[in-house]
């Protein structure tokens, strides 16, 4: 068995959404590494064009597109920029996420409840449709979508977020059922608290933090490369009879 072909990605093209530091960037590397062609997206151009020359500087082919995937617009220019640059696209990583909000749900203004479900929900839907026609031509496509434990069971204080990723769960599943049979595997990962700055609210309130830890098997918070792990586990052949599944990689949280 040549287990270092198990998990390379040569000369296949990635989209990961949402890239530019954080989870994103630590999947983009993972990728990279593997042998991939990485397409990170990012709507801050300053910390994309840093997050690019970074992997290069390591040898990697990388390239930054910046866009807003919460607008039709910029959905769209990702797909089509990325196919113009690389000609096919093997693996989607919708990451991206937003939550502008944090405190009790009655609180919540509709018009956030929009900006949520834009970026957390329809992006994905919708990338993961665009992407269609050329995953369809690759010999091992993937997509994968980044959830939340809080998609699981739903957080306080994070109600309308884990709504959210609640309904990206139940899209990963409807898509791995339909794509099947395109040979389009489709799974998700649900981090736990993972020190990044996205959840900073969480594990830099020293309160809410040791909570959340009481409750942990490992007794740790986790770290953006246990995710990048993960993901490159599933864009590999090591996961070839793997779809519609949903990860926990959290700590033993959901144990």
């Amino acid at each position: 068995m040549d287990l270092s072909t198990l998990f390379s990605l040569q000369n296949k093209v990635a989209i990961i959404t949402g890239a530019s530091r954080g989870i994103g960037f630590s999947i983009a590397h993972y990728f990279a590494a593997a042998g991939a062609k990485v397409v990170i997206n990012s709507r801050n151009q300053e910390r994309l064009d840093e997050a690019t020359r970074r992997l290069r500087d390591k040898g990697y082919e990388v390239t930054g597109i910046a866009n807003n995937i919460g607008d039709p617009e910029g959905r769209q220019n990702l797909i089509n920029q990325t196919v113009e640059k690389y000609g096919q696209i093997d693996i989607l990583v919708n990451n991206a996420a937003t939550n502008p909000v944090y405190g009790p749900i009655e609180e919540t203004d509709l018009s956030l409840f929009d900006k949520i479900l834009d970026v957390n929900l329809k992006a994905p839907f919708e990338l993961s449709k665009l992407s269609l026609p050329f995953l369809r031509q690759s010999s091992t496509p993937s997509i994968i979508n980044v959830s939340s434990i809080a998609g699981l069971s739903p957080e306080k204080g994070l109600g309308l977020y884990s709504v959210s990723k609640s309904a990206l769960v139940s899209l990963t599943k409807a898509f791995a059922k339909e794509w099947g049979a395109y040979n389009i595997r489709v799974n998700a990962i649900c981090p736990g608290l993972i020190k990044t700055k996205f959840s900073e609210v969480l594990w830099s309130d020293e309160a809410i933090k040791e909570n959340f830890l009481s409750q942990l098997p490992l007794k740790r918070i986790g770290e953006e490369g246990e995710i990048g792990a993960m993901a490159l586990f599933l864009a590999s052949p090591a996961s070839s009879y793997t779809t519609g599944t949903i990860f926990t990689v959290d700590g033993g949280f959901n144990a």
